[in-house]
């Protein structure tokens, strides 16, 4: 058995072969010829007897305190990566680079670490001139940027829950204060967020406000450095959650916002009532969002769109489509039989034709479609009843289309806002690119958008 004093700090295998075990960082507490007594990095007692002195080994002098840049580690491997991890997380440390990567732990509580201080403190430095942090990787993609005049990329990658759409933020708000002119278009870049976080983030059983969907923001700079403007890309919005959700989750944000935030008299035009009388908002038996206050942030949306230039005409037709999309979810179906074949008939027509209204299309002919196919064959017209299966999976593939493509109508109106053609052909801005990535999950059931979702971060894991 090694002989070690009290204090000393090893690593302790106790591994048994699952897919996520690795040796465990300790502290010797006490130690003799025969035993000894660890204390672990979750402050768990292990006493090891000299038969099993093998599964200790000791620790290199770089692991014990803790590094700022993992690079310097000298147990390189993934215990000593979570190890190092682990104690700065615990020393309030949330940030560690490894090279030019930053590696950042969700604290799930605010730290006064973003305000104009410390944008000021971060400016103009090099990676390991300052503790890490999230200012450091929006800086160093500023200065090569500018230096080289080559455009950059920020890539936001991990698990849902992570803090991914927190940095973006924090990045989005870094560069523009780092442009330097504190210009309307800047302004105008940073209030997209609200808007496309309520209608592409939802409550997960993991994160509360989680991203649904990708988006790529490229962000478009003069030769100088100040910002001209930018241009926002989406993809994979996960249209499943809207006609269904898990238990203890929540649809998109922006329709428990909008029939808490509109006035009666808003929401007596769109025929809403509170979220509970509508299916596609209570299959997950959560209504509310701890620390969420949905009234507030809609006022927020509300403003947010103002400074995008969203008419009132625009935010109508929005809410008017967004409110059809619940009253459609409502539709129920009777099973029936026309000529010996299974049919169906919707049992609550007013239900329709309150969506048909919103939707501004005639609600007979909307009835019609969602309970008959119609096909073509060799000139021919040929109408056919759907079963009442056939007609739920055509009412939720209606619905998926209509919100879809109000999520991709928003992206563009405000693509049109805040993106500026070069002053000539000849001319181009440089940029740099933001992805924030969708988290990686794992629900009971998982959906085909889902499994897009993870395959896109395992491969970006791999690049990393």
């Amino acid at each position: 058995m090694p002989i070690l004093s009290k204090g000393e700090h090893v690593w302790l295998d106790n591994t048994q072969g699952g897919e996520f075990d690795v040796p465990i960082g300790c502290v010797v507490k006490f130690s003799d010829t025969g035993q000894m007594q660890l204390v672990d990095d979750e402050k768990q007692e292990h006493w090891v007897s000299a038969s099993n002195s093998d599964k200790i080994r000791a620790m290199h002098v770089t692991s014990e305190n803790g590094v700022e840049d993992m690079i310097h580690l000298g147990d390189l491997n993934e215990a000593g990566i979570l190890h190092n991890l682990l104690k700065r997380y615990n020393e309030e440390s949330i940030y560690t680079f490894t090279g030019s990567i930053l590696v950042a732990i969700n604290p799930y509580q605010v730290f006064s670490i973003y305000g104009q201080e410390y944008i000021k403190r971060y400016q103009d430095k090099k990676i390991g001139d300052l503790p890490p942090h999230v200012f450091a990787i929006a800086d160093n993609a500023y200065y090569f940027m500018k230096r080289g005049q080559r455009d950059q990329c920020i890539i936001i990658s991990g698990e849902s829950g992570a803090g991914k759409t927190e940095s973006t933020k924090l990045i989005l708000n870094f560069l523009a204060a780092t442009s330097g002119q504190h210009s309307w278009i800047e302004q105008q870049i940073i209030q997209a967020n609200p808007i496309m976080e309520a209608f592409g983030n939802a409550k997960t059983i993991r994160n509360d406000n989680s991203s649904r969907f990708g988006k790529y923001i490229d962000i478009h700079f003069t030769k100088a450095g100040v910002i001209e403007g930018a241009k926002i890309q989406q993809y994979l919005l996960e249209k499943s959650r809207i006609v269904g959700q898990a238990e203890n989750e929540r649809n998109y944000h922006i329709f428990y916002r909008m029939i808490s935030g509109m006035s009666s008299k808003e929401k007596d035009r769109l025929f809403l009532k509170d979220a509970q009388h509508y299916h596609y908002l209570i299959q997950g038996n959560s209504l509310t969002c701890d620390g969420m206050d949905d009234s507030k942030e809609f006022a927020l949306i509300k403003d947010a769109m103002k400074i995008l230039t969203f008419s009132d005409e625009e935010q109508w037709s929005i809410w008017e489509q967004t409110a059809a999309v619940l009253h459609l979810g409502n539709i129920k179906f009777e099973e029936m039989e026309i000529n010996n074949m299974p049919a169906c008939r919707i049992s609550n027509e007013d239900v329709v034709h309150t969506a048909a209204k919103l939707l501004q299309v005639n609600g007979t002919e909307l009835i019609k479609s969602l309970t008959h196919r119609t096909t073509f064959a060799h000139g021919e017209v040929i109408v056919t009843p759907l079963s009442c299966a056939q007609a739920l999976d055509v009412r939720d593939a209606f619905v998926k289309g209509i919100y879809g493509r109000v999520f991709i109508w928003i992206v563009n109106k405000i693509n049109i806002v805040i993106y500026k053609e070069p002053p000539s052909r000849h001319e181009t801005y440089l940029s740099i690119g933001v992805l924030d990535i969708f988290g990686f999950e794992n629900f009971a059931v998982n959906s085909f958008e889902q499994l897009c979702i993870n395959y896109t971060n395992e491969n970006l894991q791999q690049f990393f």
